[in-house]
């Protein structure tokens, strides 16, 4: 760093320990040899920036291939207890198991590469919230609207790829076949069947919603009994606080996301065999040669509803 801006050596790295033996001072007086950065220009430093959102896009990558494994592997546990024409006879033999064992053997590229599209998605809605964090203070208001449109259908997309691949990875489960044609088949058959996805699924969600909150309301409650010191049981074991609402809160907001992961399965689980019942009607008819894989119970409910619009057209 020189004092004079016509000096030649401004901006030049140097090396501290022999900086005062060169002739820069004599040439460019009151020259100092000071700590810039660390790196100096090298490559990595130059590309730095580029570097940490290929972080930030592989750990996206990696986290929904993590859980397009999971969901592979509890489709394919599910699918091979519905599509045994013999219960539990024909049921094989560790099934949870087994259909990891097929996942990571023939369906780990199927499962990279839907993951791979649904973090390209998820990695630009990052950047249209960095964006739209820098353009708070802008004044134009065009911006802003094109910004907060794009966040929204990017938003939108990214909702409707997770319920794409995960009948996708179903599909992939139950017949072996590549991502896209098994997302081909998931969609076209969940349009024939529109009117049964949108009554489960609302059914659904909302079931599994009033489980959360029941276990999360039931811990809650006895936590806060446990920490106030109203269960003389364990009045000696319970903490003296001061101020309770913080591990209660903690208490609560963790056993709600434990119940999440739990009932995640019951959802997968429903997903599975909704899938299996729209393709098994599709399939067969009932016959002696093409015979239902559905099991008894759900035979005699769809019994009746066939026996139900009979009598009403007649």
């Amino acid at each position: 760093m020189a004092n004079k801006s016509h000096c030649q050596y401004a901006g030049t790295v140097c090396t501290p320990e022999t900086f005062n033996t060169t002739n820069v001072t004599r040439l460019c007086p009151g020259a100092q040899c000071t700590f810039a950065l660390y790196g100096g220009e090298s490559f990595y430093y130059q590309y730095i920036l580029i570097f940490q959102l290929c972080n930030v896009f592989v750990f996206l990558w990696l986290v929904n291939f993590s859980i397009a494994l999971g969901q592979c592997t509890l489709a394919g546990a599910f699918a091979s207890y519905y599509w045994a024409f013999k219960k539990p006879a024909d049921i094989p033999a560790c099934p949870l198991f087994s259909s990891f064992g097929r996942a990571i053997r023939y369906h780990t590229g199927s499962l990279a590469f839907g993951s791979l599209i649904l973090a390209l998605v998820q990695f630009i809605r990052i950047i249209l919230e960095y964006l739209d964090h820098k353009l708070k203070a802008s004044q134009n208001s065009f911006a802003k609207f094109l910004l907060c449109c794009l966040k929204c259908c990017f938003w939108c997309l990214e909702k409707f790829i997770k319920f794409i691949n995960r009948n996708a990875y179903i599909m992939i489960a139950i017949y072996g076949k590549n991502f896209c044609t098994s997302a081909k088949d998931a969609f076209f058959l969940l349009m024939r069947n529109v009117v049964r996805v949108a009554v489960l699924d609302k059914v659904t969600d909302f079931l599994l919603f009033l489980g959360k909150i029941l276990v999360a309301g039931s811990v809650g409650v006895l936590a806060f009994f446990f920490f106030t010191r109203k269960i003389p049981v364990i009045t000696d074991e319970a903490p003296a606080l001061n101020y309770y609402w913080v591990p209660l809160l903690t208490v609560i907001i963790g056993s709600y996301l434990i119940a999440h992961g739990f009932f995640s399965v019951y959802a997968m689980c429903v997903d599975t065999l909704f899938l299996c019942f729209c393709e098994d009607l599709e399939r067969n008819n009932g016959s002696a040669s093409k015979p239902y894989y559905m099991s008894p119970e759900l035979h005699r409910i769809l019994r009746k509803k066939e026996l139900g619009s009979k009598k009403a057209k007649r």
